[in-house]
């Protein structure tokens, strides 16, 4: 694939793997980006997996023929971009490899060695010249790693974006970009909003025509699209007008309270309603839902003195991924002590920005006149 000119991308799709990271559901593969540039000076940038490193040799020498790449430039060291790069140093003895000063360390740890007679260490501002194209380095500490680096290619006005605006996906997957790329991210870099809206900055006085990252499509068109959404997500901030309903039954009482809560905001005008299961749906995609919107509604039962646990884990991987500037609704069943609200309120005590409905409703056992009226009375405050 041409990017530009002189640009190439050399990466694979990934259709084997079910589980990214151990965790992330990616039905559709995902891919992992790389890219080469040509002149006087060749680089490559970034690895591939070991698993599809000689299609990835493959890549390079289809687009290289019996020229060898003088540089091998590692924006990231996670393994699924990094893995390669001991037998690219076996393949390739000349080349030289670029990247921060914690990336050395990193691959001393990875490969037992820093490859200390092939290092080229760079840093904030710092230039690698290729010729007519001129890379200058950008650090991104904990964009999602410590040792990340992004670079920019004056010429071809180009920023390799290592993990940012990156998606699940292979290439050849047609699906909506922001879907899988919200997931991705709030999955994934969500936590580290702070440090996103750092390297916003630095990439706001650059002048961006193309951004290659290293996962999902490079992005060429409608970048005010995209970078617009990396504000709302990185500054936390709500996304979508609606609310998203999280519940647990154990015998379907507390669903029934959740389904009843949805149909009365329905009839109230809300724009958007979204409801999930947590017992059964992908949890990634209802932390995605949770992020998106504004208002959040949480549905549960006492179970154990405490709260059920796909809502405790729910809720552990919303805080950990700094979830604040919400509203929040809390829905309770139990048939004797019910303190669910309680034990969910107290999950977010450390979030930032939160507000609480005043209206909590509180089933015993089965809904009756009671909880049904105090269900209609959250969905009047929440719309």
């Amino acid at each position: 694939m041409e990017i530009t000119k002189d640009i190439k991308y050399i990466g694979v799709n990934d259709k084997e793997i079910d589980l990214f990271e151990g965790q992330y559901i990616v039905p559709n593969g995902i891919a992992y980006n790389s890219y080469v540039i040509l002149d006087e000076k060749i680089a490559v940038m970034d690895s591939v997996d070991e698993r599809f490193c000689d299609e990835w040799f493959k890549n390079i020498k289809t687009v290289l023929g019996d020229k060898a790449p003088d540089y091998l430039v590692v924006h990231h060291m996670e393994p699924d971009h990094s893995s390669s790069i001991a037998k690219f140093a076996d393949r390739y003895p000349n080349a030289k490899i670029v990247s921060s000063a914690k990336s050395f360390v990193m691959m001393k740890q990875f490969f037992g060695t820093d490859f200390s007679d092939k290092q080229v260490v760079v840093g904030e501002g710092d230039v690698l010249e290729l010729g007519a194209h001129n890379l200058t380095f950008v650090t991104a500490p904990m964009v999602h790693w410590p040792e990340v680096i992004v670079s920019y290619d004056s010429k071809d006005k180009v920023l390799f974006s290592a993990d940012g605006f990156g998606k699940f996906g292979a290439l050849d997957a047609e699906e909506d970009w922001a879907c899988e790329a919200r997931r991705y991210y709030i999955g994934i870099v969500g936590k580290y909003g702070v440090q996103v809206q750092a390297l916003l900055k630095k990439a706001s006085a650059l002048d961006i025509e193309i951004i290659c990252p290293l996962h999902g499509p490079v992005l060429k068109e409608k970048l005010g699209y995209y970078l617009n959404l990396y504000d709302l997500w990185s500054g936390y901030k709500t996304e979508s007008e609606g609310v998203m309903i999280a519940y647990t039954s154990v015998y379907g009482n507390t669903k029934k309270a959740a389904i009843e809560l949805q149909n009365k905001l329905v009839e109230l005008g809300c724009p958007k309603v979204v409801v999930n299961d947590l017992a059964r749906c992908d949890m990634a995609e209802a932390v995605e839902d949770a992020f998106r919107y504004g208002k959040i509604v949480l549905a549960t039962t006492t179970y154990n003195g405490d709260i059920f646990p796909f809502m405790k884990t729910f809720i552990d991987h919303l805080t950990e991924r700094n979830f604040q500037n919400k509203t929040i609704g809390f829905i309770e069943n139990g048939s004797w002590a019910p303190v669910a609200v309680k034990k969910m309120q107290a999950g977010f005590e450390k979030s930032k920005n939160i507000t609480f409905c005043s209206t909590s409703v509180k089933i015993m056992s089965a809904l009756n006149d009671e909880s049904r009226a105090q269900i209609e009375a959250l969905a009047k405050e929440l719309a």
